[in-house]
């Protein structure tokens, strides 16, 4: 079945960096773009940062560009999100994405989450 299982999150001090990790299984990993999302107490969820199939084309939200960085290990189906600089406002569940376009229809799949809480 399908899986995608964040890791990483966790407690962290302003100006600090975290590593978040999503493990894929299930599906072919190397034909779908990858994000990363989050979503903080009562508000709604927010894109972070996409990257393509290949791993060749990035996209961030504003917020984030230049303190975060995502990537992905299609030979490990992992992706990854480095957030360097961190701020109280990152703090908030982040959750990994897998989509494709098939012939049916966009294929969408989510992970559980990982906690993030910045603070001193």
């Amino acid at each position: 079945q399908v899986q995608l299982v964040e890791s990483g999150g966790g407690l962290v001090q302003p100006g600090g960096s975290l590593r978040l990790s999503c493990a894929a299984s299930g599906f072919t990993f190397s034909g779908f773009r990858m994000s990363w999302y989050r979503q903080a107490l009562g508000k709604e969820r927010e894109l972070v940062a996409s990257i393509s199939a290949t791993g060749r084309s990035t996209n961030y939200a504003d917020s984030m560009k230049g303190r975060f960085a995502i990537s992905r290990d299609n030979a490990k189906n992992t992706v990854y999100l480095q957030m360097n600089s961190l701020k109280p406002d990152d703090t908030a569940v982040y959750y990994c994405n897998a989509a494709a376009i098939m012939s049916s229809g966009r294929i969408d799949y989510w992970g559980q989450g990982t906690q993030v809480t910045v603070s001193s």
